[in-house]
């Protein structure tokens, strides 16, 4: 049996670090818009602890094959894949055609940072 490779672990782990920032920055806006903001900063610190636990040592695996430039765009699709969800189902946001283009923009980004590997 193969072991993972540095890309996977770092997809799963930047995956895992983006759900936890995704909830440290904003569920906050939902579950504590009526206490005061000083105990949303330290609930959403608390949270955002777990996201750096497993985010540091994602992009230092995903560091080994992976330039600075391809990290930061793989987390950036990784964070609008969840955000996208989490705005429309946790924060009932409505959907707009403009995460489509942010997605496009985003695959663009992809296709220019990873073209060399393609």
């Amino acid at each position: 049996m193969n072991a993972l490779s540095p890309i996977m672990v770092s997809v799963g782990m930047l995956t895992l670090a983006n759900i936890f920032m995704t909830f440290a920055w904003y569920a906050h806006l939902k579950t504590l818009q009526d206490k005061p903001w000083i105990l949303a900063v330290f609930v959403s610190w608390s949270i955002a602890f777990f996201e750096y636990v497993l985010q540091v040592p994602a992009n230092r695996i995903g560091y080994s094959v992976l330039s600075v430039g391809q990290l930061k765009i793989m987390q950036e699709v990784i964070t609008l894949s969840l955000f996208v969800p989490f705005s429309i189902y946790y924060l009932r946001e409505p959907m707009k055609l403009d995460y489509l283009w942010a997605g496009f923009c985003l695959l663009g980004a992809v296709y220019f940072v990873f073209r060399e590997k393609l």
